[in-house]
């Protein structure tokens, strides 16, 4: 009888890689951390568990989108009160806090739920050079 592998917590080891978001296509980008965050690069990928990596993303005040969507692209959130959406463009966001941007775009490419949530806390987005996690000794990877 054959039987499924399936990975348990001990066999699961992640990695810490950087990724430079200068002059890189937001949605291309996202496409590709998406996937190693989720762990579908790995050959024990599983649905339903954690499979995947840490990564850092540097220069995310650098990233770059085509067309007319500086200038189109409107992000929206709402409070949950009547009332409460509010609307900000892609300049004004990219102006006060350009992580963000590649925040919700991986974000929105990750499943909704509980394990969604477990696999966007492996996401770490700075705007400069410098970052905190030196110590995790973070393999840099060109997309």
């Amino acid at each position: 009888m054959k039987k499924t592998f399936l990975p348990s917590k001990s066999f699961i080891r992640k990695q810490w890689y950087i990724i430079d978001a200068k002059n890189k296509t937001l949605g291309r980008l996202a496409s590709k951390i998406a996937c190693i965050l989720r762990g579908k690069n790995k050959s024990y990928f599983t649905p339903y568990l954690d499979t995947g990596d840490n990564i850092i993303v540097i220069n995310s005040n650098q990233i770059v989108i085509t067309g007319n969507k500086e200038k189109d692209k409107i992000y929206r959130k709402h409070s949950g009160r009547p009332g409460g959406m509010t609307i900000e463009s892609y300049e004004k966001l990219k102006q006060r806090i350009p992580n963000r941007i590649i925040e919700v775009a991986i974000q929105n490419m990750l499943p909704k739920g509980a394990l969604g949530r477990k696999v966007f806390k492996n996401l770490y987005v700075y705007s400069t050079d410098s970052h905190p996690h030196e110590a995790q000794k973070p393999k840099k990877i060109d997309l």
